[in-house]
C-alpha cells in the first residue's frame, strides 16, 4: 500500500476500542489499531470520527435576508409573502455572498454534502440558480452540493415557472421540487412536478403539508403517484408537520404506507417550531413530526436546517448537531440508543436519503471523515459536540481547534 496520510486513535461506532483510519489516493485503504506506516499521521486523542453531517434539506438562496424583511405575525404566509417580495431584488453576486458563508459555516460544523433548494420562478428568475450552480463548483473540493430545482409559489398559478424549472435541469440542476400547499391546484402540482421529474429522469422533494390540521393531506396523492410512476427510492417529502396532529394509531398506518412507497421524510426542527402553533396562547403544540416513530417502521428519516436567518427561521448557525440535539429534546429522547437513531438521521439515513453509495468510513469508501469533540455519536448529539477537523477526498478540509484555559494563579 502507498499509503497517504492516517489518522490515529479516533473512536468509531461498533469498535470498544480506538483505531486508525488510513488513506490511499483519497479512499480509506485501512481500518486497524497500532496501523503500521510511515505516512504524515494526525492523532485523534480518541474523539469520535464519521464520515461527515448530510443536509438533506436547506435553502441557501434566500440565507441572511432578515434584515430586508418584516416579520409581524411570525406565519408561514408572512415568511412566503416576504421572501417573495425580497427575492424579486435579489442580484447574482447577493445570492452568491450570502449562500458563501452559509456554506463555510456548515463545512466548519461538519457538514460533508447538503442538497439546497433553489426557488425558480418569473420573480426570482434563473439569478439565483447561477450563484448556486458557481458556488457548487467553487467548493466542490470541501462539499458535495446538490441543486433542486425549486417551485415554491406554485406551478398551476405561475405557469412560466414550468418551463422555467425544465431549462434549469437542462442547465444542470440535479433534481426538482414542488410545494403543492401554495398552489391553487395541489393535485395537479404534484402531478406536474413529477411529470418533469420523470421527463429529466431525477429525483422529486416536495415541501409538503405545512400545518396542524390533520385534514386535507397531499400525502397520499404524493404516495400513489409514487407507486404509479414506480418512483420508490427517489422521493422525499419535507416538514410533513400535519403527522404531528395525529395519535399514534392514526400514525402507524401512514408510516407503513410511507415505508412500503419508498419515501424518505425530513423533518425541520428550528422552522417546524418557529411557524406553527401561532393560534395557541397556551400549551402551544411542538408541530414537529416525530420521526424516529417513523423510523421504527422503516421510513428513511432525516434532521435538518431548512433555513438561515430570514422570515421562515430568524435564527441558525447551520450546525446539524445543534438540529440533531434539539430534535432529542423536542421528541424526549435521551438513551443511548435513541441519540444513536438521532445521530444516524444527519448521517447514515440521510445518506440514504440523497442516494449516496458507499458512504461511511469503510475500507475502499471515499476518505470523508470528520471528527467531533465526544467519545461517540450520543454524547456528540447529547453535547452538542464541536466538530474539530475534517478532511474530505483525503485532503484535509478544514481545522477548529479545541478552546483552551489559560488559568493563572492569584
Amino acid at each position: 500500500m502507498a499509503i497517504d496520510f492516517v489518522i490515529r486513535n479516533a473512536r468509531l461506532a461498533g469498535l470498544t476500542e480506538p483505531t486508525d483510519i488510513a488513506f490511499e489516493a483519497g479512499r480509506i485503504a485501512a481500518i486497524a489499531p497500532g496501523f503500521v506506516c510511515d505516512a504524515p499521521h494526525y492523532d485523534a486523542g480518541e474523539k469520535f470520527a464519521c464520515a461527515g453531517l448530510i443536509e438533506t434539506h436547506i435553502h441557501l438562496d434566500k440565507a441572511g435576508i432578515i434584515s430586508r424583511c418584516n416579520l409581524c405575525t411570525g406565519t408561514l404566509a408572512e415568511a412566503i409573502s416576504e421572501t417573495s417580495r425580497a427575492k424579486a431584488a435579489f442580484t447574482e453576486e447577493d445570492v452568491y455572498a450570502r449562500a458563501a458563508a452559509v456554506v463555510e459555516k456548515a463545512i466548519l460544523n461538519g457538514t460533508i454534502r447538503l442538497r439546497t433548494f433553489v426557488e425558480i420562478d418569473p420573480r426570482a428568475g434563473f439569478r439565483s440558480f447561477e450563484a448556486i450552480r458557481r458556488l457548487k463548483a467553487d467548493y466542490a473540493s470541501l462539499v458535495d452540493i446538490e441543486i433542486c430545482a425549486f417551485a415554491q409559489e406554485g406551478l398551476t398559478n405561475d405557469p412560466d415557472t414550468e418551463e422555467m424549472l425544465e431549462q434549469a435541469l437542462k442547465a444542470g440542476a440535479d433534481l426538482v421540487g414542488g410545494c403543492p400547499y401554495t398552489d391553487p391546484e395541489p393535485t395537479e402540482h404534484i402531478r406536474r412536478i413529477f411529470d418533469i421529474a420523470m421527463r429529466h429522469d431525477v429525483a422529486v422533494d416536495f415541501h409538503l403539508d405545512f400545518d396542524l390540521d390533520p385534514a386535507g393531506s397531499d400525502l397520499p396523492t404524493i404516495i400513489v403517484e409514487t407507486v404509479a410512476r414506480r418512483y420508490q427510492g427517489r422521493v422525499s417529502v419535507g416538514h410533513v408537520t400535519k403527522l404531528s396532529a395525529l395519535p399514534l394509531e392514526e400514525l402507524e398506518p401512514i408510516g407503513r404506507r410511507l415505508a412500503e412507497s419508498g419515501i424518505a421524510l425530513t423533518v425541520l426542527p428550528a422552522t417546524d417550531l418557529f411557524l406553527t402553533g401561532r393560534n395557541s396562547t397556551f400549551l402551544i403544540p411542538r408541530g414537529v413530526t416525530p420521526a424516529h416513530r417513523l423510523a421504527a417502521l422503516g421510513v428513511v428519516t432525516t434532521i435538518s436546517t431548512n433555513n438561515v436567518l430570514n422570515p421562515f427561521t430568524p435564527f441558525g448557525d447551520v450546525n446539524l448537531m445543534r438540529m440533531a440535539n434539539l430534535y432529542a429534546n423536542i421528541a424526549q429522547i435521551g438513551t443511548t440508543d435513541g441519540l444513536d437513531g438521532v445521530f444516524a438521521m444527519i448521517t447514515a439515513q440521510a445518506a440514504t436519503l440523497l442516494g449516496i453509495k458507499g458512504y461511511g468510513i469503510a475500507i475502499g469508501s471515499g476518505a470523508d471523515v470528520v471528527l467531533f469533540d465526544a467519545p461517540s455519536a450520543a454524547d456528540a448529539v447529547a453535547t452538542i459536540a464541536p466538530a474539530l477537523i475534517g478532511w474530505k477526498k483525503g485532503r484535509r478540509s478544514f481545522l477548529r481547534p479545541r478552546p483552551r484555559l489559560f488559568v493563572h494563579e492569584s
